[in-house]
């Protein structure tokens, strides 16, 4: 005789796993490194030198300071200066403001859900299952995505918006909603600040595998002899993925 799924609580992540958010930083240094080119074209640059340093400072700041809007298109303007400089070029404001303007208009990008996302939020809440949203990032920023999504028809007051998503900032709030852990999930993109904090939690995990991942996002983590950790690559894929969990 097969169990019908108990009632969970279920956290999602938001960028890039209920809606697109990598795929236009990736559009947007693109156009940086066009801009990088057309500008050094007459020195011994290559473009991979060019987007690795970008990743480098960009990443240093993520972990030093969290989530912080101007850090990207700041990135943009410290791997201009160090190019100029190494290479003895002028730095010039204007072209400095340029790149300021670039960064920022990452922010201003569509918001695009992922296949799948409304059709199964409905079908989970349908369920019974009460829904949580847990984002990275500053809050102006992630509210519009929020807004935009409709995304409280879902989540209502269970929304965490936090600078720093790590282990502390899921502790608090697992006891600021006095989530029960034994029958919570969290389900998102990123091993480094998904999945990793959540099994450390003691919350049982769906990964949303994501191709072409940020950097920041992949990292080592450890399962326990009672660790629950299932891979998926859509959401459609996960409300079957719960529902086989309580019938086996």
């Amino acid at each position: 005789m097969t169990q019908q799924t108990t009632q969970q609580n279920i956290i999602f992540d938001l960028d890039d796993t209920l809606i697109y958010c990598n795929k236009y930083f990736y559009l947007i240094i693109e156009q940086f490194l066009d801009l990088m080119e057309t500008w050094f074209h007459t020195y011994d640059i290559k473009t991979e030198q060019i987007k690795k340093k970008q990743i480098d400072i960009d990443l240093e700041r993520v972990n030093r300071d969290g989530f912080v809007s101007e850090h990207f298109p700041e990135s943009f303007v410290d791997t201009y200066r160090y190019f100029s400089v190494l290479h003895g070029r002028p730095v010039h404001p204007r072209e400095e403001e340029q790149l300021m303007r670039l960064g920022r208009s990452v922010y201003e990008q569509p918001v695009e859900p992922y296949p799948g996302m409304f059709e199964t939020l409905s079908h989970l809440r349908e369920e019974g299952h009460t829904l949580s949203l847990y984002t990275g990032g500053e809050i102006l920023i992630q509210q519009r995505k929020i807004d935009e999504m409709k995304l409280q028809d879902f989540f209502h007051d269970r929304i965490f918006i936090r600078q720093h998503k790590n282990r502390d900032a899921l502790e608090s709030i697992l006891s600021e909603g006095q989530f029960d852990r034994q029958n919570t999930w969290m389900i998102g993109n990123s091993l480094r600040t998904d999945v990793a904090p959540a099994l450390e939690a003691g919350l049982s995990v769906i990964y949303l595998k994501q191709q072409n991942e940020w950097k920041y996002n992949m990292a080592d983590y450890t399962l326990g002899p009672e660790s629950t950790l299932y891979t998926v690559t859509s959401l459609n894929e996960i409300p079957q993925v719960l529902d086989q969990h309580f019938q086996s």
